[in-house]
């Protein structure tokens, strides 16, 4: 299968952006050299870098109250594997879709699997969906999925996350995320610690279905749609669960799931350290769970995530294996283009991370020199390392400006052609 956007229009993008690109590169290598860094070795390891793409993203979202559909919006699975295959075209750092059933349930997974692996394409983990009642659906999810007091509602559930795997193994994917909505709107409403036992007792039917190489990913959330007590609600409440039911049960931490203010890279630090810590669902939030592109918000916090995450891989080493995921709502941007910047500032936080010198930040921790404890983190953020994210694109055939590139191609404008929208807005929710 031919790339989606032409390779020539991508060369002759990189052919324009190319002096200042190398100038930008060897300024930024000389730089580098006096601090002890070689800058072919952080832009080789930058190539290495992989976020997973939601097949969800590549749409439109919405609000609680309303959706404004965007033009050239996929229409099924596979339209939205292409919007996926520009975007690992384009910035060579997402490989692999996490698809969402009963979404994207393909009615031929070899023919679903051939085609993404037209556009370079893999999957990631599988997403079960037991938050909303689906067409057909015999028992309701109203009052709860995993831990509804109907039993027959939470056999069905269980059911569904089931034939999520025999549908993921038959992707090549090799995982499970679990998030459900269930909780309480009013004081009373369920016994608080019953709804957890039934949460868990439906969790063990899972957990029993999962192949031996396969690894479940727990994901909490603070609040919404369950505002008074939602049942996985935070980290520790996920990492009790995890480790009752046993070492194929992780925990993922999604960036937008967490009070304002919560010290997220403590979170990490702590599940990394009783080998609880599965992955990461990327975003950026200022009040609650807004879905905002990754880094455009709080781009230090994100920095400092990865902070500890080269601490846990210089500790763990190759036995530490994160999943990543991007995972936002795109409601006044393009989500392709969206989707571009989110990858491309992970993967900047992620090799700012290796400049911080840590021989010298553990020398001053270890004198209680506080300044220069934080200063050590700072230098390395401060680094402006977009030349060696432009050139690792380039030398992986991807674009130096992968959003310039974009643009130039028209996409969009094809794409809304071939993809013309439903008559009337649509009134679903947030994704």
């Amino acid at each position: 299968m031919s790339t989606p956007i032409d390779a020539g229009l991508v060369a002759e993008q990189n052919a324009k952006a190319n002096a200042n690109l190398e100038a930008d590169y060897a300024a930024l290598g000389g730089m580098l050299s006096r601090r002890g860094q070689d800058i072919e070795k952080l832009t080789a390891l930058a190539q290495t870098f992989a976020v997973a793409l939601p097949s969800w993203g590549v749409g439109t979202g919405g609000t609680r109250f309303a959706r404004f559909p965007g033009l050239g919006e996929p229409r099924n699975v596979f339209e939205k594997l292409q919007d996926c295959g520009v975007i690992h075209q384009l910035t060579a750092a997402t490989p692999t879709v996490s698809l969402h059933f009963p979404w994207d349930k393909p009615t031929d997974a070899a023919e679903l699997r051939q085609v993404a692996e037209g556009y370079k394409l893999g999957f990631d983990t599988v997403n079960s969906n037991t938050f909303q009642d689906q067409v057909g659906q015999t028992h309701t999810y109203k009052h709860g999925s995993l831990t509804a007091i109907s039993a027959e509602a939470r056999a069905q559930a269980v059911a569904h996350n089931i034939e999520c795997i025999e549908l993921g193994k038959a992707l090549g994917s090799k995982g499970l995320t679990v998030w459900v909505g269930d909780g309480a709107n009013f004081p009373g409403q369920h016994n608080l610690r019953g709804a957890l036992e039934r949460y868990l007792d439906s969790m063990r039917g899972i957990y029993a279905a999962l192949p031996e190489d396969w690894l479940m990913y727990i994901e909490h959330k603070l609040f919404e749609p369950a505002f008074y007590a939602t049942t996985i609600a935070d980290w520790g409440t996920s990492y009790a669960c995890a480790t009752a039911l046993g070492p194929k049960a992780k925990c993922l931490v999604d960036l937008g799931h967490h009070a304002p203010n919560t010290n997220i890279e403590m979170i990490v630090a702590r599940l990394a350290q009783f080998g609880k810590l599965g992955g990461f669902h990327f975003n950026d939030s200022k009040y609650g769970d807004d879905d905002l592109d990754s880094g455009s918000i709080n781009p230090f916090q994100l920095f400092l995530i990865f902070n500890e995450l080269a601490d846990v891989a210089e500790r763990d080493g190759a036995a530490f294996k994160p999943s990543y995921m991007l995972d936002q709502s795109h409601n006044v941007t393009d989500p392709i283009e969206s989707l571009m910047n989110s990858a491309i500032e992970v993967q900047r936080a992620f090799v700012q991370s290796t400049l911080v010198d840590r021989a010298a930040l553990a020398q001053f921790q270890e004198q209680n020199d506080v300044l220069q404890s934080a200063q050590a983190l700072k230098h390395a953020f401060r680094t402006d390392v977009s030349p060696i994210l432009a050139m690792a694109r380039v030398r992986s055939g991807a674009a130096a400006d992968p959003v310039a590139a974009y643009r130039a191609s028209g996409y969009r404008a094809k794409a809304a052609e071939l993809r013309p929208a439903k008559a009337g807005a649509s009134s679903s929710g947030i994704v």
